[in-house]
């Protein structure tokens, strides 16, 4: 499974997809540095008259909702159509589910387009699946993956996609398959926008592996878990942690990933 996992990551470094991301402005420069630093091309684009032709070209779409407003939602529904329309891969990041009204009647509807991934913390998972509330403080979670395993399963079925709750361990599951990562590190929860770059990778490899979305998305998070985990090893803050994590994301070798992944696959915890 090891090796299968690596094979992702030595796609996307061969095949250096074009990612199209609709995504917060807090997160785009780390977003993009992290998809080229994988292998990935990034592409960031929200006019209207475009947005379509974006994704015509593109591999797949990341739809991150951090910073919305009328304008970017028009521009992601717009984007989420045509992704839909030509059967392109698309990932849907519920960033600060639970906090507004607003917020949660807008993933409502994109919930219902039913995204090929949905990468969230507990409590955004919790939230969006609606099996009960998710406490949460602005974006930032208050639970642990654990407690969302059911709410995970719930919106796997409801989508007929891949959910992938990130925290201390991920849990990613399609409804019927379940695994557990458990790499990282405590410092990464320091740096913004982290969860944000999880989804845009996950993006990333889609676009590389567009048959099995699970297997993509456990390559993607594995890939960051490891690099994230083996950059605070050097780092003496937040602020080199980025600087690392940007290497190792594009220097990681085969040996060290095997030797470092941290899987466990049907756990149920």
């Amino acid at each position: 499974m090891k090796e299968k996992i690596w094979q992702q990551i030595v796609n996307v470094r061969s095949k250096a997809p074009l990612v199209h991301n609709i995504t917060n402005y807090v997160v785009m420069n780390n977003t993009a540095n992290a998809l080229l630093a994988c292998g990935a091309s990034p592409v960031m684009a929200h006019a209207h008259p475009e947005v379509q032709d974006m994704v015509r070209i593109a591999g797949a779409l990341v739809v991150n909702i951090g910073t919305l407003d009328e304008y970017w939602v028009n521009s992601m529904d717009l984007a989420i159509q045509q992704a839909n329309q030509m059967g392109k891969p698309w990932v849907l990041d519920p960033v600060g589910a639970g906090a507004t009204g607003y917020r949660n009647d807008v993933l409502k509807t994109f919930v219902s387009a039913r995204p090929t991934v949905i990468r969230g913390n507990a409590s955004e998972i919790m939230s969006v699946s609606e099996e009960q509330a998710g406490s949460t403080k602005g974006v930032d979670s208050t639970r642990q993956s654990d407690d969302a395993l059911s709410a995970a399963r719930l919106l796997a079925g409801k989508t007929g996609g891949v959910v992938c709750v990130s925290g201390a361990t991920d849990l990613i599951t399609d409804g019927s398959r379940l695994l557990r990562l458990s790499n990282g590190d405590p410092l990464m929860a320091r740096v913004t926008g982290l969860g944000c770059s999880a989804s845009a990778i996950i993006g990333a490899f889609l676009a590389a592996q567009p048959d099995d979305p699970y297997l993509a998305c456990v390559a993607a998070m594995a890939l960051l878990g490891i690099a994230g985990e083996r950059a605070a090893r050097k780092a003496s803050g937040p602020g080199t942690l980025q600087v690392y994590l940007l290497d190792e994301l594009y220097s990681l070798r085969e040996d060290d990933f095997v030797m470092e992944l941290k899987i466990e696959e049907n756990a149920e915890g």
